[in-house]
């Protein structure tokens, strides 16, 4: 096997079902849109202290696409769920990214907001915790929001 393929299978077995965590999340309202998706390949980037190349990123929201489109989004939901639950903390993880994801467009429509559930839900992520959660990211991304704004600023 060449040493990109054994590359991109490693990279998918760590960070596969995060991505598919986010890839359900930015089609739970059946648009894709870019903003979605710059926060993903950020977010996975930064998570993997930026050794994941933008084409292992495609290929790997290729292959979730595909499998949601061929298993249906509630079957990928319970195998992600079931992927991340015997690690609470990466499920955690998995549910702060998808809620980055509801939020990078400024509105979460109703069937993200359902995403989050099932996910909370499936990953055993009690109410107050899922609500503790999406406050942080909340918080987080109005902070930074707040900093480019006085980058902006600054530039003019």
């Amino acid at each position: 096997m060449d040493p990109d393929a054994v590359e991109l299978l490693n990279i998918a077995a760590e960070y596969g079902p995060l991505c598919e965590a986010m890839y359900l999340m930015m089609s739970a309202d059946g648009k894709v849109g870019t903003e979605e998706r710059e926060v993903l390949k950020g977010a996975l980037r930064n998570l993997s202290g930026d050794t994941i190349r933008g084409a292992h990123i495609e290929s790997m929201l290729d292959s979730a696409g595909k499998r949601v489109d061929g298993e249906g989004r509630e079957t990928r939901m319970k195998a992600v769920v079931e992927s991340l639950h015997a690690d609470p903390a990466r499920g955690e993880v998995a549910f702060v990214l998808a809620a980055a994801i509801a939020f990078a467009d400024n509105a979460i429509a109703d069937e993200e907001n359902e995403t989050l559930n099932s996910l909370a839900d499936g990953l055993g992520i009690d109410e107050a915790r899922a609500n503790e959660l999406l406050d942080d990211v909340e918080k987080d991304l109005s902070g930074q929001a707040a900093a480019a704004g006085t980058a902006a600023k600054t530039q003019e």
